[in-house]
């Protein structure tokens, strides 16, 4: 199995996309890109190669969903992890976002600590698939 290092953390918050990358970067030894935007994620994948996105789902403009959608149309995702993180975790909800390309969902608020070692479990799981 492949070892994971890039993850392209994509959220409109500020303070969550500091506390993000500053946990997966020093807990979890994970090079992070960090986008304010959809728009953003676009023009930095092909240089970063990410292997997993963490997408926020809720930003104004292009949301999470409509941002996967975007880089599906861009590039060949079979082996990119994608996790969304969403305050919204009713059923139907999760459905959806699974039902879209999403391996996992992460909800809102989430424990930074925690963080590192669920992407780095989604990742196992994910590989192993």
């Amino acid at each position: 199995m492949e070892e994971l290092k890039r993850i392209m953390h994509v959220d409109d918050d500020e303070s969550i996309r500091m506390i993000t990358s500053m946990t997966l970067e020093s807990v979890g030894d994970f090079e992070v890109a960090s986008c304010e935007s959809g728009f953003e994620a676009q023009e930095r994948f092909d240089a970063f190669q990410p292997q997993a996105l963490l997408l926020d789902v809720m930003m104004p403009e292009l949301d999470g969903p409509g941002t996967l959608e975007a880089l599906k149309n861009q590039y060949d995702l079979e082996k990119i992890l994608v996790v969304f993180m969403t305050a919204k975790v009713q059923k139907e909800e999760v459905d959806h976002l699974m039902d879209i390309g999403g391996f996992d969902v992460i909800e809102k608020p989430f424990d930074p600590m925690a963080l590192a070692e669920k992407i780095q479990s989604c990742w196992e799981k994910f590989s192993a698939s």
